[in-house]
């Protein structure tokens, strides 16, 4: 076999309807879309959620809650996670970030109580739960809120 006898397998190869290409394609003038209404239209057609005239289900469920637009948002950490780094580091959020514990920063860090700590560490995190922090001091290490 040669490259000039490579063909596509039977029944692979369609070819895209070009629209709008003038009337001996017989796809030209209106381009199948007929005249008039609303299907003619750039744009035209229903949305997603249409149903018919009737009121679509979001309008007809009720409200419900609030967003709080001041929240914020903590990249997580677990204790279990810190046992990548050696006795006596100082674990800071651009240190975690680093070694791709954390994607991103956020709003801080916040270390949870997850697993367990042998090694002696300095951690400078922006919150930590209590029992995160038991489990660090009696490790030996020190806990800074920053």
């Amino acid at each position: 076999m040669k490259l000039h006898e490579l063909k596509p397998a039977e029944g692979s190869k369609t070819t895209r309807k070009r629209v709008g290409r003038g009337i001996g394609s017989g796809l030209g003038k209106t381009s199948a879309r007929g005249h008039k209404g609303q299907r003619s239209r750039s744009g035209g057609g229903k949305g997603p959620a249409f149903e018919g005239g009737q009121t679509p289900l979001v309008r007809r469920l009720p409200k419900r809650g609030f967003t709080n637009i001041f929240k914020k948002e903590y990249a997580v950490v677990n204790l279990e996670d810190l046992e990548v780094f050696a006795e006596g580091t100082e674990v800071t959020p651009e240190l975690l970030r680093e070694k791709g514990l954390i994607p991103k920063t956020k709003d801080g860090v916040k270390l949870l109580g997850t697993g367990e700590v042998s090694k002696a560490l300095t951690v400078k995190v922006n919150g930590i739960s209590k029992s995160a922090a038991e489990k660090i001091e009696a490790a030996g290490g020190k806990v800074e809120v920053i």
